[in-house]
C-alpha cells in the first residue's frame, strides 16, 4: 500500500512539471549568436557601474540589446518588442527601470523582463569577467 501511494504522489509532481513556462522561445525574434564585452571605464557605459542604470548597445542580437544594472548583477536583454514581428519596430527605448516598444507602447521591466503581455523580453546571458568587464552573450 505505502508503495502504490508514493508511485501515486510521484506520478502527481512529474505531471505537474512543464519545460515551457518560462522559456526564451519567441516565434517572432530569431536566435543571432554573438558575444560582445563592455569595458565599464569607457563613458557609454560607465553608468552600467550603478544600480538601476541601463545603457542601450547596438549592432548586435534582432535590434541591439539593453544592458541593465540590477544593483545585484546585470541583465541584457534584446531591445526588439517581444510580442511584434522582428524589424517592425524600432528598437525599444530606456524609460527609467523599464524597456518602452515603440509600436505599442507598452513597457517591460528591466529588472524581470516581464510586460503584461503573452512574451517577456529575449534575455541574453551576462558574465561579470571583472569589475570593469561584462560579456554578453547568446
Amino acid at each position: 500500500m505505502k508503495k502504490f501511494i508514493l508511485i501515486i504522489v510521484t506520478s502527481l509532481f512529474f505531471m505537474g512539471c512543464s519545460d515551457n513556462e518560462n522559456s526564451n522561445k519567441n516565434p517572432y525574434l530569431p536566435n543571432y549568436s554573438f558575444s560582445v564585452d563592455l569595458n565599464l571605464n569607457l563613458p557609454t557605459y560607465s553608468p552600467l557601474k550603478y544600480a538601476s542604470n541601463a545603457v542601450y548597445y547596438s549592432g548586435v542580437g534582432v535590434s541591439g540589446i539593453i544592458v541593465f544594472n540590477t544593483g545585484s548583477g546585470y541583465n541584457a536583454f534584446d531591445a526588439a518588442c517581444p510580442n511584434q514581428e522582428a524589424g517592425s519596430c524600432t528598437a525599444m527605448t530606456i524609460k527609467g527601470v523599464n524597456a518602452l516598444c515603440s509600436c505599442d507602447s507598452k513597457e517591460y521591466s528591466l529588472f524581470t523582463g516581464q510586460g503584461n503581455m503573452p512574451y517577456p523580453l529575449k534575455a541574453y546571458r551576462v558574465q561579470v569577467i571583472n569589475e570593469t568587464l561584462i560579456r554578453i552573450s547568446n
